[in-house]
């Protein structure tokens, strides 16, 4: 049975204009330009989820492309650059050009940080020496949503949810596991000609360029939480994943390993995650009683050896011997102990 012709439009998104194709204000549901972002995302996500209703049904393809269009309106509205350049193209005479907020302006018109926490988590954020928004984030003093959409709104660039958006499983493989990993990023789609990349910070210029050499196409940055990002990197670049390129012919094969890639993973293979304070301590005890046991044993040792009867009357002249040796033995079973300790 022939499944019926709709107008994914009207009859999922309630939109009544006549003229197609839909502008992107047109499409999530505003009838005039609209400027403030949280609205504009707003609206994107009530129509995403009413479209993802019909994801898996006789109109799984309709929804898949409406999909695609919401997300690609909503990343070009929600991008200060962008908006301003599209809305030109509309023939809006007085878009809005304000200056952009500083984080921290955009934290505290928000009530996000009250004003006297400001203070001690910009002094944590030097010491420490990480961005403001990371000391927000460690602090837990605002959902990380909250704040990763604050910190891309100061730095003018969308924030998406890979959640909503997915990770583009064609182009995924295409790109080198270590780089995704080191650089903390994931393709998201091509939009407008672009290649857009979701990572909770804006991508390495250096990375960007060699992407667009590889895809040919400009490389841009859109923002999302690194919990996000993490739990898609997990997936989609796991330690033994390969990079794939495209042949001539259309098809695809494992790319050869370079040496940079080897010395790049090699360096990850070295690099450890931060340990909790659990696992510090259980390396300390490790340590411990590795140190204690090994020079326990070798002075129990020595302490036979130097009691033999032709050492017995020179026991005293042996003590310093035994000391050190227990010392350097001790401690170089501590230290391969605190090497090998797990994270």
């Amino acid at each position: 049975m022939a499944k019926t012709q709709i107008d994914v439009y009207k009859d999922w998104l309630g939109i009544e204009a006549a003229n197609r194709p839909l502008n992107y204000y047109q499409l999530l549901g505003f009838k005039s330009f609209e400027d403030n972002p949280e609205v504009i995302r707003a609206n994107y996500r009530k129509f995403n989820a009413h479209v993802r209703k019909y994801a898996t049904g006789d109109y799984m393809a309709e929804s898949q492309a409406l999909l695609n269009e919401l997300a690609k309106a909503m990343l070009c509205l929600t991008d200060s650059s962008r908006k301003l350049e599209y809305d030109a193209s509309l023939g809006r005479k007085t878009a809005a050009s304000g200056v952009r907020r500083t984080l921290e302006q955009i934290l505290l018109d928000n009530n996000l940080v009250p004003p006297e926490q400001m203070k001690s988590v910009k002094n944590y954020a030097d010491a420490v020496g990480i961005d403001l928004h990371e000391a927000v984030l460690q602090r837990k003093l605002a959902a990380p949503e909250t704040v990763m959409l604050a910190y891309a709104e100061s730095i003018g660039l969308p924030f998406i949810s890979i959640e909503d958006i997915g990770v583009d499983e064609q182009i995924a493989p295409q790109i080198n596991p270590n780089t995704a990993r080191q650089h903390s990023f994931v393709p998201l789609m091509v939009d407008n000609g672009q290649l857009l990349l979701a990572s909770p910070r804006p991508v390495n210029p250096d990375v960007e360029e060699e992407l667009r050499m590889v895809f040919e196409m400009p490389v841009r940055s859109t923002i999302c939480t690194p919990a996000e990002a993490n739990a898609a990197i997990a997936k989609y670049y796991p330690r033994d994943a390969v990079q794939l390129i495209k042949k001539k012919d259309g098809t695809t094969a494992a790319a050869k390993q370079t040496k940079v890639a080897k010395k790049q993973e090699e360096k990850d293979e070295e690099e450890r995650e931060p340990m909790s304070d659990e696992e510090k301590k259980n390396r300390l005890m490790n340590t411990i009683v590795a140190f204690n046991f090994t020079a326990m044993a070798i002075c129990f040792g020595l302490y036979l050896f130097v009691f033999s009867p032709s050492f017995k009357n020179n026991f005293w002249a042996m003590v310093p011997t035994l000391i050190f040796a227990a010392a350097v033995c001790g401690g170089t079973a501590a230290f391969i102990t605190w090497k090998k300790s797990t994270r």
